[in-house]
């Protein structure tokens, strides 16, 4: 797994878009992939501002977003069934499996993929 390249879950942006400076800093000079579920988890709100999605929009522009192709789904597949997560969850970890990059979440329920995905656990 490369060093320079991370996999962030949603809550990740969501801290990142609040102004966390931890999280800026760690992140920063990271090659930064977020998966299609994350772009639409992030744009869907209903109460969106044009000025949130503006600064939404701008943050995933700085990302690498991976869009479902078979190797994921099939993976997704496996990850839901084995690990019973929430669909979404579910194409979010395939991906970053897929990938073979280390994937960082504030999603505590996701800890006991810990050895299987290289996930790092951000506590704010």
């Amino acid at each position: 797994m490369s060093g320079s390249r991370l996999f962030v879950d949603t809550n990740i942006l969501i801290y990142l878009l609040k102004g966390d400076s931890t999280l800026e800093t760690f992140l920063q000079d990271k090659h930064i992939y977020v998966s299609f579920i994350t772009e639409m988890e992030l744009l869907g709100f209903a109460s969106i501002t044009p000025q949130e999605e503006a600064h939404i929009k701008k943050l995933l522009s700085q990302c690498a977003v991976v869009d479902m192709e078979q190797g994921i789904k099939e993976l997704a597949i496996a990850t839901r069934k084995n690990y019973k997560l929430k669909l979404p969850d579910s194409i979010i970890v395939a991906s970053a499996l897929f990938l073979d990059i280390p994937f960082i979440t504030a999603d505590k329920g996701l800890q006991r993929l810990e050895e299987t995905l290289g996930l790092i656990i951000y506590e704010p």
